[in-house]
């Protein structure tokens, strides 16, 4: 097992520049890491804070402390237990986890995120795969896989793809899009349909298809099929004949079942 030597800790209150390269493979345990560019491949374990120009981490990483960075990209797993600033690009592929806030200029995230703090970013948040965060901002948002989040999302562009389960505490921009599945005639019938809700949209336009939400506001709602929407505040331009909006007293009956 090949250990490197402790990088320099910034001393507290004072700024130190960033310098220097490292370059650690195989399995390598730091206090601390401050450089201007750090690449890992393997397995990393540092107990202390990660500051960085650029980072490249492929393998299995952990930090205990906060992250600053330019640009960091990871490739596998990256578990950070205290909060994550990346001023340009954050890009994890893999499983990206974090117990603080995090904050990224851009964000481009496949496979599993689970944050367990809000998530900010500046421009573009592009994520693939399973998004778990209690809540977050963007500029523009776009997702497909599953999304869970008992917050708001806040972005004036938000379209959501969301072909697996997920549930949404609310959801808050200019334009707002969630596609579900449209289950087809087996899955109907079999009742294996992939269910998506959200408590709350309010946006000036909002689509929405296989989707079941509590409340919108907007002044113009388009439905597609398979949707189901309890109050509208605002006006419903478009209407597929198989979504409702209003309450409704009981689940409607399996498809084919109808008398």
């Amino acid at each position: 097992m090949a250990v490197a030597a402790p990088s320099p800790t910034p001393m507290v209150g004072a700024r130190i520049p960033r310098a220097g390269a490292l370059d650690d493979q195989g399995v390598v345990r730091r206090e601390n890491v401050h450089a201007l560019r750090w690449r890992l491949h393997g397995a990393g374990k540092v107990v202390g804070a990660v500051d960085v120009g650029v980072a490249r981490l492929d393998g299995t990483v952990s930090i205990g402390g906060a992250v600053s960075a330019d640009s960091l990209t990871a490739r596998g797993w990256l578990e950070v237990h205290a909060t994550v600033d990346v001023h340009d690009l954050l890009r994890t592929d893999g499983t990206f986890r974090a117990a603080g806030a995090v904050h990224a200029g851009e964000a481009v995230v496949r496979g599993t995120t689970r944050l367990s703090a809000p998530l900010s970013v500046d421009g573009t948040l592009d994520a693939r795969g399973t998004l778990e965060v209690p809540s977050l901002r963007a500029t523009k948002l776009l997702v497909h896989g599953a999304v869970a989040l008992p917050g708001t999302a806040e972005a004036p562009s938000i379209v959501l793809e969301l072909p697996r389960d997920s549930r949404i505490g609310g959801l808050r921009g200019r334009s707002v899009s969630v596609r579900g599945k449209v289950p087809n005639v087996v899955e109907k019938v079999l009742q294996h349909t992939r269910h998506v809700a959200v408590d709350r949209i309010e946006a000036d336009v909002v689509r929405l298809e296989a989707v079941d939400v509590e409340f919108v506001r907007s002044p113009a709602l388009v439905l597609g099929r398979d949707c189901h929407v309890t109050t509208v505040e605002g006006t419903v331009a478009r209407c597929h004949p198989s979504s409702a909006v209003g309450p409704r007293s009981q689940s409607p009956p399996p498809y084919g079942l109808r008398r």
